[in-house]
């Protein structure tokens, strides 16, 4: 494949790709290994926004009736304070994900998840909607109203999956939206909030019905939210879910679709789509989320998602997260971009890489992009997904026109089977279940990408890049102009040349 960016021309590429990220059940951020994992993230990444579920769940405690008090309702937010205390601390914001229903309020008992989750209505409306308000009165108290406006909420988690919704009941799930936004406007009317957080299930007569629904009764709507992942259904084979792939373009396909129907409405046009979580497979014990494909095949989704979409939600940064229990191993397949044990995943990479691709887009393809930085910076990423597995190395040549004449340092990072790939080092030493600190320590240096570096020269405007790139490989390129300032008497040729020669030479 051969390219070309020209400084003195632009392209459209809307990289929205830190914008927000997935997390396991908000109570998990009481524990201290989901904050290293997080404060990990953050310090190398860097999202806007988290957004799980389980803030109204048993284990957040924020709920309660008590019988002898002839089902008074109490709320206490102690927990809650310390997670959102958390949040900020790292510069983080929660999108707010109404769910589940607390235990004490749940009309049922229906549940999902290991952790038991309530999935049924609630029994009483009116103490659902009043316990949505006082929780944003809490929060707008503690942080204040300039800053609650900036946390959407979102109401419920795919409610056309029985699984998380009882019957994927769609006129009940109308009315608890039909309540719940509202209430939130209530309490103020810049709160942003939206829905239905749909995932690919029957999702184009849901969304359309919930449009239906929200312009009949002109209800508030200020988002829609739905979920993507790109997977078929898992073969299953004792704890682990192994899946295909679907093809990219058909993959797009779907979410286009999703964009072409909220535009068919005047009232929503141009309405902001929020994908509240997207990944490859949506189950957490799907070994392909440690891969270096992996991080390939979202490499070229994250070139792509922010043409339709306001936010993509990355599930999720952690794997400190329980849905079908305490995982076995730390290489489980689990969602997160971090493995326990502080181990960056491949993954981890592709969007570690994406955040320094801001700036003017001069090149945007198939399998590479390229950025003038606002510092004058020359930016850009190569991938080779290895789609069908067929172990075919990928070259990718890129001329960038318009340069500066002059010298130039070139630094490369990537990441392949055999750098930052520590699901296969892991495997090496015997996949260990329980992992001492030495073996620890090992892959997380095994983590850590590939890197190499040149000098350049661009005469006449242009410089030519060559990349061979091997199956599975994201290759991450920074090129900056430098003035070579070499102290007296310094020979970097003299230097690399010195050698020994035998004492009857020596003078």
């Amino acid at each position: 494949m051969k390219y070309t960016a020209d400084l003195k021309k632009t392209v459209a590429f809307n990289n929205k790709t830190t914008h927000c990220v997935g997390t396991g059940r908000m109570d998990l951020a009481l524990h201290k290994e989901y904050l290293d994992q997080l404060k990990l993230t953050q310090d190398e990444i860097g999202f806007s926004y988290i957004r799980g579920h389980g803030l109204f769940s048993k284990y957040m405690g924020i709920y309660r009736e008590f019988r002898h008090m002839e089902g008074k309702a109490e709320y206490c937010f102690t927990y809650l304070d310390m997670v959102m205390d958390s949040y900020l601390e790292m510069n983080i914001r929660p999108i707010l994900e109404l769910g589940f229903m607390p235990d004490d309020l749940a009309s049922g008992t229906e549940t999902t998840f290991f952790w038991k989750g309530k999935i049924s209505p609630p029994k009483d409306y009116k103490k659902w909607t009043d316990l949505v308000q006082a929780t944003l009165r809490h929060l707008i108290e503690r942080y204040g109203i300039d800053e609650i406006r900036n946390w959407p909420v979102e109401v419920w988690n795919e409610p056309n999956l029985p699984s998380f919704w009882k019957d994927a009941d769609m006129d009940e799930y109308f009315k608890l939206y039909e309540l719940t936004s509202r209430a939130v406007k209530e309490v103020d009317a810049q709160i942003r909030v939206g829905g239905p957080a749909i995932c690919g299930v029957d999702d184009e007569r849901w969304l359309k019905a919930f449009l239906d629904f929200v312009k009949e009764k002109n209800l508030p709507m200020d988002f829609v939210s739905r979920h993507h992942y790109t997977s078929y259904m898992p073969r299953l084979d004792g704890h682990y879910a192994y899946i295909d792939l679907h093809e990219p373009e058909n993959a797009f396909k779907w979410l286009e679709r999703s964009r072409d129907i909220v535009d068919s409405y005047d009232e929503f046009k141009g309405m902001e789509i929020f994908i509240t979580e997207f990944n490859t497979s949506y189950v957490p014990n799907a070994p392909i989320h440690d891969t270096v494909l992996n991080a390939t095949y979202v490499a070229h989704m994250l070139s792509r998602l922010g043409d339709k979409h306001e936010s993509y939600s990355y599930w999720t940064f952690g794997d400190l997260f329980e849905e079908f229990g305490v995982p076995f191993t730390p290489f489980h397949g689990g969602f997160g971009l971090v493995a326990d044990g502080l181990i960056k995943k491949p993954t981890f990479y592709t969007f570690a890489f994406y955040k320094k691709l801001q700036g003017d887009c001069l090149l945007r393809g198939e399998d590479a992009i390229v950025v003038k930085a606002e510092n004058g910076d020359i930016r850009g990423l190569v991938w080779n997904a290895d789609l069908y597995n067929e172990d075919k190395n990928k070259e990718i040549e890129i001329d960038i026109e318009s340069l500066e004449d002059g010298e130039y340092f070139m630094i490369e990072k990537f990441v392949d089977e055999n750098h930052a790939n520590p699901l296969k080092m892991w495997h090496e030493m015997g996949e260990p279940a329980s992992m001492n600190n030495e073996q620890k320590n090992l892959l997380r240096a095994a983590a850590e990408p590939g890197i190499e570096s040149s000098n350049k020269i661009v005469k006449d405007g242009k410089l030519s890049l060559a990349f061979n790139l091997n199956p599975n490989e994201l290759r991450y390129f920074e090129i900056k102009k430098i003035k070579r300032t070499s102290d007296t008497g310094y020979d970097y040729e003299a230097v690399i040349a010195q050698k020994c020669v035998p004492d009857e030479n020596q003078a």
